[in-house]
């Protein structure tokens, strides 16, 4: 059997090196753009059980439905940014959107919703939005090189 590599680890004479190392590359530049999504993931697992946490769910069953469904929505699509973060820019701006759904739902699906509810989505949606932004930019400027 010939010897095909000289040195272990060493595979410059590879024939595939370059498309290898460009992959690589492609990899490490929306990993970054991954880690934001994956915080986007935790932010949707939070907003769909914090009427439980925070205890609204009885008071305001409305805001606890509501911030279910879109709590489930955010984690389902922060889990699909994060598997393909390099696709994921026009997905960004549907989670800038329930981000800003976050922040205005106490007071579109209820009337009186209580401070501790106003203070958990407000902080929840803002946190959203930051992160759909950051991810946006990430990919952005990752675009430009």
């Amino acid at each position: 059997m010939a010897d095909v590599s000289h040195r272990p680890g060493d595979i410059r004479g590879h024939p595939d090196a370059g498309e290898m190392r460009e992959r690589y590359t492609r990899v490490l530049q929306t990993r970054g753009v991954a880690a934001v999504e994956e915080l986007v993931i935790l932010a949707g697992i939070y907003a769909a059980v914090s009427a439980w946490t925070v205890h609204f769910s009885a008071a305001k069953p409305e805001l606890a439905i509501s911030n279910l469904i879109v709590g489930i929505a955010l984690a389902g699509l922060g889990l699909c940014m994060s598997m393909a973060p390099e696709r994921s820019q026009d997905l960004n701006f549907v989670v800038l959107l329930l981000g800003a759904w976050l922040i205005v739902s106490p007071w579109v699906v209820s009337r009186d919703a209580g401070s501790g509810a106003i203070i958990s989505n407000v902080i929840t949606g803002a946190c959203v939005c930051l992160f759909a932004l950051v991810a946006g930019g990430l990919l952005m400027s990752k675009r430009r090189t």
